[in-house]
């Protein structure tokens, strides 16, 4: 029987290491993700949470309203703090969108008319708060 160096076989479960790196509050909230599908694994699309990492793959998936490509870099045996879960991972995910560009502008359909008295009740109540 040959022995693997430990530097080679470290691996650990796909949704145990998204819990530990603090992805998910709970373990089986992260198995029911992965289970969904929507997690791929170097570009492999994974359905189990029993699947395999190891140091150096990639992760994507969607998260909120971004999608996330994480590395991974490193395990731990316990769930810890969110300063320690930072460090098992290398975000390559693009930059989210900037805040306040998405978001409409308020636009008087007849900019010409001038408002009626429930349109500046509203104004009023608007400049109030």
């Amino acid at each position: 029987m040959g022995t693997k160096s430990d530097d080679q076989d470290i691996r650990q479960r796909i949704d145990r290491w998204m819990w530990c790196a603090r992805f998910f509050k709970t373990r089986s909230i992260a198995a029911r993700f992965v289970g969904t599908g929507k997690v791929r694994v170097n570009g492999t699309r994974v359905t189990k949470a029993a699947h395999q990492v190891r140091p150096g793959d990639v992760l994507t998936f969607p998260l909120g309203d971004r999608i996330r490509v994480i590395e991974v870099t490193a395990f731990v045996e316990k769930r810890g703090s969110a300063t320690i879960a930072a460090t098992l991972y290398d975000d390559q995910s693009p930059p989210p969108p900037p805040k306040g560009k998405d978001k409409p502008k308020a636009v008087n359909p007849s900019p010409e008319a001038a408002p009626d008295s429930r349109a500046r009740a509203k104004l009023r109540e608007l400049k109030a708060q």
